[in-house]
């Protein structure tokens, strides 16, 4: 059975960091899209960052560009989501997915094969 875990979620103050992570079981990496989505209380969900596990290529919504750093090490079926200076506006409930076949042409996208359960994301100010 797929799955998808986060963790590393939390209660941090504006301006500091968090690093999600995303370890998935019952496939693997190759020839999939990994991607993070956030969803805040009463908002529509939201694409954050996408990366492809074949050749690295990245994308990232414009209200965290330049803050959010996606990775994923493929050897450990594990993909990372590095938030610094963070807002109260990042605060959500961020999601970890995967979709096999997935061209970077195609993000973001809402077809996803697979979907972690959230880890939930507080930023005070």
């Amino acid at each position: 059975e797929e799955q998808l875990v986060e963790s590393g979620g939390g209660l941090v103050q504006a301006g500091e960091s968090l690093r999600l992570s995303c370890v998935a079981s019952g496939f693997t990496f190759d020839d999939h899209t990994i991607g993070w989505y956030r969803q805040a209380p009463g908002k529509k969900i939201e694409a954050v960052s996408y990366i492809s596990s074949d050749d690295g290529s990245t994308y990232y919504a414009d209200s965290v560009k330049g803050r959010f750093t996606i990775s994923s090490d493929n050897a450990k079926n594990t993909a990372y989501l590095q938030m610094n200076n963070l807002k109260p506006e990042d605060s959500a409930t961020y999601y970890c997915a995967a979709a096999i076949f997935l061209p970077p042409s195609k993000w973001p996208s809402d077809g996803m094969d697979y979907w972690g359960k959230g880890t939930l994301v507080t930023v005070s100010s």
